[in-house]
């Protein structure tokens, strides 16, 4: 039996946290070890957590980093075989969720996986329809071979609830140390290159969906411009995102087409922001910081960048 731990990078979690600790305790996985990783909360976070019993890891709210964060957390889990990553505002599905998803790592050849988010049941229908685009019901694995046909798709993954085989995360180098936004791609992606697979697991469920404003949304596709900028290696080997943002904007509007057509001008103003932010952030090489941490929803990335 796989040593399986779980970390939760917490900053006030609240009650969704207490929800989703709770459902914890009703895995039917063994879970050995849960590390909390708290930036300096300031509610009752730390003190809910430590009376259930969990591990708590304090670090300074400055100190946090996407990647070098959660490869802390990896490096003191150092007897775990699976290292489960979820953040504090997801809820699990069932009581069968984590056990479906480090069933995935059966395949030896698996390095990671990932499972499906729903939207919540108060999801709107933008938000809804972004859920059900990138989590379809239908489990995949993927490798190199894939490459051809999902392109950028095939190292698609998501820490919001994701897990990782320690031997392929450590022969792949870990998390990245410093990264603003994606450390899930970046390892996916290096791992498929050096011949692991990334399972996609259906059946492993939870409930995860945000309502960004127009400004966040723009905020968080500039970061993710800067990724890809930075990281520049992972467009090279799988291609660029492009056809896989038209494809999604029209499914996008055949669905609000069906359930709320008048929300159709709201889903296109949002695609351009996106589209302007990325492109901003591809050229964040031209951009003052200043300015750049601004546009960023990472901020305290730009402090030592």
């Amino acid at each position: 039996m796989e040593n399986v731990a779980v970390v939760i990078p917490t900053l006030n979690g609240g009650e969704a946290l207490k929800k989703l600790l709770s459902s914890l305790k009703q895995q039917t996985l063994l879970i050995k070890r849960v590390l909390i990783v708290d930036s300096q909360s300031n509610d009752d976070t730390v003190e809910y957590t430590k009376s259930l019993g969990f591990e708590v890891l304090p670090i300074e709210r400055k100190n946090f980093n996407h990647g070098g964060t959660r490869q802390q957390c990896f490096e003191l889990l150092s007897e775990s075989d699976i290292v489960v990553f979820l953040t504090q505002d997801v809820q699990i599905a069932d009581s069968h969720a984590l056990e479906n998803l480090v069933h995935c790592f059966s395949d030896t050849q698996v390095g990671a996986a990932y499972g499906r988010q729903l939207p919540h049941q108060n999801a709107r229908p933008i938000e809804a329809h972004a859920r059900l685009f990138n989590y379809p019901d239908k489990s995949i694995t993927k490798s190199v071979d894939d490459i051809p046909k999902l392109g950028i798709k095939t190292v698609f993954c998501s820490n919001s609830f994701a897990a990782y085989r320690r031997q392929a995360l450590m022969e792949v180098g870990g998390f990245p140390n410093n990264i603003i936004f994606g450390e899930d791609t970046y390892v996916a992606a290096k791992m498929v290159l050096a011949g692991w697979k990334v399972a996609y697991c259906a059946e492993a469920k939870v409930y995860h969906s945000h309502h960004y404003s127009y400004v966040s949304e723009f905020r968080r596709y500039f970061d993710i411009g800067v990724l890809h900028n930075r990281e520049n290696w992972i467009q090279q080997h799988f291609g660029t995102a492009g056809g896989e943002g038209k494809r999604f904007v029209i499914s996008e509007i055949k669905y609000l087409l069906r359930k709320a057509f008048w929300l159709i001008p709201s889903a296109l103003l949002r695609s351009f922001l996106k589209l302007t932010a990325y492109k901003l952030g591809k050229m964040e090489k031209h951009i003052p910081s200043k300015i750049k941490k601004h546009l960023s929803m990472n901020r305290n990335y730009w402090n030592n960048n």
